[in-house]
């Protein structure tokens, strides 16, 4: 399967709450308070202004599985302070919001948004995708660790907020794309450009008769808030 990643516009924004929505009930189902209001999560008011800031900004991408939204990703070079040192923020791209449709979990479309992430980074010439991931969220962890990404630390007290799990991988550890034309770094007022990640050999299926869809997936959420400036 071979996800199609492309610049989101603002009319994506309801599709994106969407995703975060079921990802926070999902995660609530599990006895997680990732992203809820008693967990210091950001209110669904507040990401959705952050998220238009960032699609306006360029930052924010939707992968489609046979023509379907199936994820969202932002990378930027920001994140909340007292997470990462200048010196850190300065050599990395910062990956927030990703969220995967619980109907497209299981198809490592989480996989092609992180090697998207590092060739974005690889673009800036940036050493490190780096996250932060909700602190008491250890199956989160479990599976950046998986991904290839290692623990940096757990951020001091200094950093109040809830997502204080900092991960990190070298942007040398994912291997350069040979045959996709990424589009440039333009605010998503522009025509969004289509291009391909080719992670594994796809196979394509029409959508309501993908073997792989399943409602209930066993998998974990992606990354948490990202900051609001």
């Amino acid at each position: 399967m071979t996800p199609h990643l492309r610049p989101a516009s603002l009319s994506d924004l309801g599709t994106i709450t969407r995703f975060r929505l079921q990802r926070t009930n999902w995660l609530a189902a599990r006895g997680s308070d990732q992203w809820t209001r008693t967990g210091r999560g950001l209110p669904i008011e507040t990401f959705v202004r952050s998220v238009a800031q960032a699609v306006r900004n360029g930052e924010t991408w939707i992968a489609e599985v046979n023509g379907e939204p199936a994820a969202t990703i932002t990378v930027n070079d920001r994140a909340d302070e007292n997470l990462w040192s200048p010196g850190e923020l300065a050599d990395a791209v910062i990956i927030h919001y990703m969220i995967v449709d619980l109907r497209f979990a299981g198809l490592r479309v989480g996989e092609s948004l992180l090697a998207h992430a590092a060739c974005l980074a690889r673009r800036k010439h940036r050493t490190w995708v780096r996250l932060d991931a909700w602190t008491t969220n250890e199956a989160l962890h479990a599976y950046y660790l998986r991904s290839g990404f290692h623990l940096a630390r757990i951020a001091g007290p200094e950093a109040t907020g809830p997502s204080r799990a900092l991960f990190e991988r070298p942007t040398a550890d994912w291997t350069a794309p040979h045959t996709s034309t990424y589009p440039p770094l333009t605010p998503a007022t522009t025509e969004p450009t289509l291009f391909t990640l080719p992670l594994t050999p796809p196979t394509t299926w029409p959508l309501p008769h993908s073997p792989f869809l399943r409602p209930h997936p066993g998998v974990v959420a992606e990354p948490g808030p990202a900051p609001t400036t």
